[in-house]
């Protein structure tokens, strides 16, 4: 739910199997929750390098736009830092929130690389 309104499909197709193997690599999965109800979520993963990517990081519809995120955040980029590694990164992209950007620059975050892509529509 976190991911449906921006395209967030590359795990639908994972199988129960497929899931249990990623769980046991090298990640890290944290659950925001308000008042007893899950909000939102970010996924630490140690990336080949000895980064650690903040692979995943949202929150759910009814609690965007209330600053959680930015609390949430600096909690994930904490945590990241806290496993030690030689950089911490992040992917974006135009499918993300609006607010995505600003609040990963806000927290230290700095653009590395901009790509575009041509998208064919059948």
């Amino acid at each position: 739910e976190v991911g449906r309104h921006y395209q967030w499909t590359d795990r639908l197709h994972w199988s129960d199997d497929r899931i249990c193997e990623h769980l046991g690599g090298p990640v890290w999965l944290w659950l925001l929750s308000v008042r007893g109800a899950p909000a939102g979520y970010f996924e630490l993963a140690r990336s080949d390098d000895g980064g650690i990517e903040i692979a995943y990081f949202g929150m759910l519809p009814e609690f965007v736009g209330q600053g959680i995120g930015k609390q949430m955040l600096t909690r994930a980029v904490e945590e990241a830092w806290a496993l030690e590694p030689i950089r911490v990164w992040l992917h974006t992209c135009t499918l993300d929130h609006p607010s995505a950007l600003p609040n990963y620059i806000k927290r230290g975050f700095r653009p590395i690389r901009e790509e575009k892509y041509l998208v064919e529509h059948p």
